[in-house]
């Protein structure tokens, strides 16, 4: 079952690259959780984390890059975000691979709060300057 459900409605930014891109991040973060509760391999657990982790970092990088050639004002404090987010998610992806950590519905749960909060809060944020 879905973890998170891309809508227009709750999640639309009506900036065409993020939305589609978030559509792609919200598959990837389903397949993740799927597989972590579902009992699949270690190793594709693994891979399917290191494949979102990549995915967001590339999808952080591009709504940077817009933003900052747009001028956006909100940029710093939205940059700041993506950052938390990525430090988080380079250590739990470093123990892991360590077998220090699992991802779990906790793990899930967090990650599908954050976008909850984050793309209604600051993407949409950005949708002004970016059309």
């Amino acid at each position: 079952m879905a973890l998170i459900t891309w809508t227009a409605e709750q999640f639309g930014t009506h900036v065409g690259f993020a939305d589609q891109e978030h559509q792609v991040l919200f598959g990837k973060l389903n397949k993740l959780y799927d597989l972590a509760t579902g009992g699949a391999e270690r190793s594709a657990v693994g891979s399917q984390l290191d494949d979102l982790i990549a995915y967001v970092v590339e999808h952080f990088a591009h709504e940077e890059k817009e933003m900052a050639a747009a001028g956006f004002a909100g940029f710093g404090a939205h940059k700041a975000e993506h950052d938390a987010l990525v430090n988080i998610c380079a250590d739990l992806q470093k123990k892991f691979h360590a077998g220090q950590a699992e991802v779990t519905e906790d793990v899930g749960q967090m990650v599908k709060g954050w976008l909850d909060h984050h793309i209604p809060t600051f993407d949409k944020g950005y949708a002004v300057v970016l059309k």
